[in-house]
C-alpha cells in the first residue's frame, strides 16, 4: 500500500496494557499513513489497567517506538494526557525528548481556524467527581470487550469481517447515547465560550466530525472497539478514517529507534 501523507493526523484511547488494544491493526495504520503534526489525544497507555495486572505485549511497545519515529523523522508529536494516563498530569506540560506533553493544546487549521485539543474527560461529570464509579464502569467496558473478542474469533473462523458488538450495545442503549449527546453539547459549549471555532477530542470511543451549536466537533474515536483516526488534508478537509474493516499485516517489523 502507498503510504498516504496528511497535514495532521489525531489518535486517541488506544488502551496499550489492555488486551482490547488493536495495537497490529494500528501499527499497520501508522506504518501507511505519515503526517507533519501528530497529536496523541489521552489514554494511549492504560494506567488504570497496568495497576492492576501487568499486560503488554510486544506489539504494544512496537507501537511506542513507531511514535518515537515519527518524532525522530521531523513530525511534530504531541501527546494530550487522558483520564487513564493520568498520571503524566503531575509533569505536565513537559518535553520529552522530541514529545510535547500537556493536558490541552491550540491546533489552527489549514483554513486559519482554531481548535481546542483536549481528551475530554474534564467534561464527563462522572470521570471527574466520582472515579470509583467511573473505574466500576471500565470494569464493566473491558467484561464487553472480552465478549466483542470471542464473537470476532469465531467470525475471522469463518472469515468474517471485524464486528463491534461493545460498540452495538453502546449505541443501542438509551443512556449510553445521551451520555454522549451531554459530552458532546458541554464540549461545545465550553468551546464557544473560550472563542474556540472547534474542539477535537476523545475519551468516549465514538468517532464525529459534526457542527454543534456552531462549533466544529471532531472526536478521534478510539483503537479498542473502532479503530478510527482523524486527520486533515492538505486542502484543510477533516475526515475520519475507519481502519476496522481494513486488511492488515499481523507481523508488522518491529521499530528501531537510534
Amino acid at each position: 500500500m502507498e503510504q498516504k501523507k496528511f497535514k495532521s493526523i489525531w489518535l486517541s484511547d488506544i488502551h496499550l496494557g489492555t488486551k482490547g488494544c488493536q495495537a497490529e491493526r494500528l501499527l499497520d495504520f501508522l506504518y501507511n499513513h505519515s503526517c507533519e503534526e501528530l497529536y496523541l489525544v489521552g489514554d494511549i497507555i492504560d494506567g488504570w489497567r497496568l495497576e492492576q495486572t501487568l499486560f503488554w505485549p510486544q506489539a504494544h511497545t512496537n507501537v511506542l517506538r513507531r511514535f518515537l519515529s515519527y518524532a525522530k523523522d521531523d513530525t511534530n508529536v504531541n501527546y494530550i494526557t487522558g483520564n487513564h494516563d493520568e498520571f503524566l498530569r503531575s509533569y505536565s506540560p513537559i518535553l520529552l525528548g522530541n514529545v510535547k506533553v500537556s493536558d490541552r493544546d491550540t491546533y489552527t487549521s489549514i483554513s486559519g481556524k482554531k481548535y481546542l485539543v483536549i481528551h475530554g474527560d474534564q467534561f464527563d461529570l462522572v470521570t471527574k467527581y466520582n472515579k470509583w464509579i467511573s473505574k466500576l464502569g471500565s470494569w464493566a467496558y473491558e467484561l464487553l470487550m472480552a465478549i466483542n473478542r470471542v464473537i470476532n474469533f469465531f467470525r475471522k473462523n469463518f472469515n468474517l469481517g471485524y464486528w463491534s458488538f461493545s460498540a452495538y450495545v453502546k449505541h443501542k442503549v438509551k443512556s449510553a447515547v445521551n451520555f454522549i449527546s451531554d459530552f458532546e453539547s458541554s464540549l461545545a459549549f465550553a468551546c464557544k465560550k473560550e472563542g474556540f471555532d472547534g474542539v477535537i477530542c476523545g475519551h468516549i470511543h465514538s468517532a464525529a466530525n459534526e457542527m454543534i451549536d456552531e462549533i466544529h466537533y471532531l472526536n478521534c474515536g478510539d483503537w479498542v472497539e473502532s479503530c478510527t483516526a482523524l486527520v486533515e488534508d492538505y486542502e484543510g478537509r477533516f475526515h475520519i478514517i475507519d481502519y476496522s474493516k481494513e486488511t492488515y499485516n499481523q507481523n508488522s517489523p518491529e521499530e528501531k529507534v537510534a
